[in-house]
């Protein structure tokens, strides 16, 4: 079975459509609802790119910190805020900050990879 073009490609497609050939003939709220739909697709288009990858890494931490074998990452993220909520796991814990960042650093690359906070974050 042919996958082509695949998701990625449809979604540049679709949105370099908006940018260049929509969005330039609209005025107003059109045209920023527009911009508003292109900077959604960027923003699946990074999902794309990063978000196994970025969940598998999420998993990963989390089952270490969590001494488990889950592989369900909104169940491990449910133990881990009920552990850190009944003191069991603290920022004193190995890994607990690392794990934080990483995955707040990982969400905001999908998210708002322009956001300014996220440059400071990625040097420390």
């Amino acid at each position: 079975m042919s996958r082509k073009p695949t998701a990625e490609e449809l979604v540049a497609a679709v949105r370099l459509f908006l940018k260049e050939t929509v969005r330039p003939q609209l005025e107003g709220h059109a045209a920023f609802h527009t911009k508003v739909a292109e900077n959604a697709l960027a923003i699946v288009a990074r999902e794309l790119a990063q978000g196994e990858a970025a969940e598998q890494a999420a998993i990963a931490s989390a089952r270490a910190l969590l001494g488990t074998d889950e592989e369900d990452l909104d169940q491990l993220t449910r133990r881990l805020c009920e552990a850190i909520r009944t003191g069991e796991i603290s920022l004193a814990t190995p890994g607990l900050l690392t794990h934080l960042r990483t995955v707040a650093v990982n969400q905001l690359n999908i998210d708002q990879p322009k956001y300014s906070g996220l440059a400071l974050a990625t040097k420390s």
